[in-house]
């Protein structure tokens, strides 16, 4: 989980190191952060059905003891059930009009590479 030097702000700008810095939607440790945070609401939800996220929205990242995503995130219903426990990436996204459903959440998840601690404060749909 590396950002890379294209994230990190030049000297010149007014942004000091600890401040959150735009990422890119694509980077793969945004995904990665996304995933999580949609784990996070997946067990927190009453829902029958798992979600996942169908568009990473807009993404920070803040260096603090390891990596603080700020993630805006739209999630969908897939047409995977929860108590199946299958992969999200197997999941395709609901079709059935009636049980279509999508929403906005905002994650923020601090990953700790070298203790492989991810820890989700913030998930809010």
């Amino acid at each position: 989980c590396v950002v890379s030097v294209t994230s990190v702000p030049p000297h010149h700008s007014t942004i000091r190191p600890g401040s959150p810095v735009p990422v890119n939607t694509n980077n793969p440790g945004v995904r990665k952060a996304a995933r999580f945070g949609v784990y996070r609401y997946n067990n927190s939800s009453n829902d029958l059905f798992l979600f996942k996220e169908s568009q990473i929205k807009k993404a920070m990242v803040q260096i603090v003891r390891g990596l603080k995503y700020m993630l805006h995130v739209e999630i969908k219903r897939t047409v995977c059930e929860k108590r199946d426990h299958s992969s999200l990436d197997s999941c395709h996204f609901q079709r059935e009009k009636n049980l279509q459903r999508m929403l906005r959440c905002y994650f923020e998840v601090w990953i700790q590479p070298w203790t492989h601690r991810v820890h989700i404060p913030v998930a809010h749909c």
